[in-house]
């Protein structure tokens, strides 16, 4: 069960990307974040309490959560919430097809930790995939393409840095989420995380003096920026309950075929042109993850 959820995580982690590139042309990424957590939280708030009529509301209470596991899912909610703001930032300035290669290459460092702190098995076969995976990212990266009407886009390479960013804590939620589920419900852990990647958002807009710009978001990237907290939320949710019953180093890797949806759409939706090269890249990755399912 935990595989066919990894799966169905993957895709909607996939059009999360898609949604929120759309959402933020015209919008700040801070301020996008912030609004779409608020779905997020509704939507994983809702989750819990159609898991308490199911199965009990004692199996979803805050009585069930040690101080252990408070810290370590707070802690991810901190590592969630500069993922996303990093996220964001470098979707607004690159790519699809160039930032969600960097964004999931996370699932590196994600296995090397998961050997280190949860004695995960790491074969010859994992080292190898490691390595298809390394390179096909770095061959997506290189000389990408884009359609003429992106033409006028920053040059700035800066969209690596904020993609790199979101990669390393996307490898720190993983590891610290798989840490604060132990014993506990997964729908009551994502939405506990989900107060605290709001919080934390929210501040960043006050910091950055941009909540007036909330009020200037415009009807079509609203649109697309909520139901980029709705495909978020079922990723999550998906993601999670995945983590809490199947072993990270597996589950991690199929969350990450996730990139394979985000270069269809943009492909596709976005025009986003990918050359001979990158797709070797692409076939590398999806390769070196398959490998790692094994």
């Amino acid at each position: 069960m935990w595989i066919a959820l990894a799966f169905a995580s993957a895709v909607f982690a996939g059009l999360t990307n898609i949604l929120a590139k759309v959402g933020i042309k015209n919008t700040d990424s801070s301020v996008a974040t912030a609004v779409r957590t608020i779905v997020v939280l509704l939507f994983s708030w809702l989750m819990v309490l159609v898991v308490g009529l199911q199965k009990g509301m004692e199996t979803v209470s805050f009585s069930t959560i040690d101080k252990k596991a408070w810290l370590f899912l707070i802690l991810s909610g901190m590592a969630t919430g500069v993922s996303w703001l990093s996220l964001f930032k470098a979707l607004q300035l690159g790519d699809v097809n160039k930032v969600v290669p960097v964004d999931k290459s996370s699932i590196i460092l994600t296995v090397i930790l998961a050997f280190i702190i949860f004695n995960e098995e790491v074969t010859w076969l994992k080292g190898l995939a490691l390595l298809a995976i390394g390179s096909g990212t770095f061959l997506m990266i290189d000389k990408k393409k884009t359609a003429p009407d992106q033409a006028d886009q920053p040059k700035s390479a800066s969209w690596f840095f904020f993609a790199l960013m979101a990669a390393v804590f996307a490898s720190l939620v993983s590891i610290l989420g798989k840490m604060g589920m132990q014993g506990i419900n997964s729908q009551l852990g994502t939405a506990i995380r989900t107060i605290v990647v709001l919080i934390m958002a929210w501040l960043v807009v006050l910091v950055q003096g941009k909540h007036g710009e909330v009020k200037k978001i415009g009807k079509k990237d609203l649109t697309f920026i909520v139901l980029s907290g709705f495909a978020t939320g079922g990723s999550w949710l998906c993601y999670y309950q995945a983590l809490q019953d199947g072993p990270a180093s597996a589950v991690v890797p199929i969350d990450k075929l996730s990139i394979v949806v985000a270069i269809a759409f943009s492909y596709f939706v976005l025009k986003e042109k990918i050359s001979r090269k990158a797709l070797g890249g692409l076939g590398l990755i999806v390769a070196g993850t398959l490998a790692m399912i094994i």
